[in-house]
Order: structure tokens, then sequence, then C-alpha cells
């Protein structure tokens, strides 16, 4: 069975996606980054994502799951961050990668949602909180997995035949629905178990 070349077009709409997500994970995990260590230095300081009782991050620093790996999570995220990052900018430049690489960086973005619904039940189910900068991380993390799965195929970056090719067009098309709907399932549990709306609507 014939495959289709690779494209050689740039991709620069999926390369700007990738660095602004990129950014705004990075940021949001320097930022729980720097209140952690803060909070470190002075057990009485509050940070600044405590906005209320419910909507806090504080309890998920100061948890085990706030440090899943015997060192802070935030330091995860920063380093994490970096790599769309890294693959946007490449990819702006002109780079070309290898389809190994792009499932190695589908399997980096599948471990990360995964850790996103894991820290998303731990918060929501055992600490009885949102976390505002996790929230942001969780936001960002979603879309750049489901659209990084499927753009690789579509666009020609990893060779197929064209029905395969047109398939995952298919489902890059239906991407934004499926980002969609995991947000709506996390907003529906979250409402369930916390009652976030009322809490908003007291503010």
């Amino acid at each position: 069975m014939s495959s289709e070349p690779r494209t050689t077009k740039r991709p620069l709409a999926f390369a700007l996606f990738t660095i602004i997500a990129g950014v705004v994970g990075f940021f949001a995990s320097f930022e729980l980054l720097t209140e952690y260590i803060k909070t470190l230095q002075n057990p009485d300081y509050v940070p600044n994502c405590a906005v209320s009782i419910l909507v806090t991050c504080g309890p998920n620093m100061g948890s085990w799951q706030g440090s899943l790996l015997s060192f802070s999570n935030t330091i995860i995220g920063v380093a994490a961050f970096m790599a769309p990052i890294v693959v946007g900018v490449a990819l702006l430049a002109g780079a070309r990668f290898a389809p190994w690489f792009w499932r190695v960086y589908q399997l980096g973005l599948f471990a990360g949602i995964v850790f996103v619904f894991w820290l998303f039940s731990q918060s929501v189910y055992v600490l009885g909180t949102l976390c505002p900068w996790c929230m942001v991380v969780w936001t960002v993390t979603i879309p750049l997995f489901w659209i990084t799965l499927f753009h690789p195929d579509a666009s020609g970056a990893i060779a197929g035949p064209a029905k395969r090719r047109e398939a995952f067009k298919t489902l890059l098309s239906w991407s934004w629905v499926i980002i969609l709907i995991c947000f709506l399932v996390i907003a529906f549990f979250a409402q369930i178990q916390l009652d976030w709306i009322a809490e908003f609507a007291r503010r």
C-alpha cells in the first residue's frame, strides 16, 4: 500500500498554538512553584491563589498529592511545558520530526493528561479544593494532548495512506468537541462534589 509523502508546508497555526499553550502552562507551573517556595520560607504566607476556602492552591501544594515523586509537582510542570515550546519553535523554524519523535511526544502528552485527571480527582474528591493555577494547567494540557494526537497524521508529518490521513483530518476537525466534552466533564463532577457555582455566586 502506497503512502503519501510528508508535507513540506510549515504548520504555522499548530506551531503557534503549541507555543502559546506551552508558555501558558509554563507560567502557571512557575507561579505555583514560586508560591510553593514562599510558603516553605514563611509558613504564614498566604499564596496569591488563595481566593477562598474552596478556590485555593495551599492545600494542594502541602499535600502528598502535590509532591507525588517526593518533590513538588510544580517542578515537573516547569520542566514538562518546555517541550511544547521547543517543539513549536522548531516547527516555525522549519524542522521536520521523524515519526518516532511524534509518537514519543504524544506519549508524553498522554502521561500529562492522565496526570491532570488524576490530580483533578484528588483535588476535588480528596482535598475539596479548586486550585486556580492548577486549572490553568489543566486547561492547556487537555487541548495540547488531543490536537497533537491527531495533527501529525492529519497534516502528513507522519506519512501514511490517503484514507488514514483523511480519517485523522476528520478526527482533528472534531478535536475541539472532544476538548469541550473534557472541560464539561471536569466542570460537572466539580459542581456535583463542590458546588463551585454557588461559591462563585456568593462572591
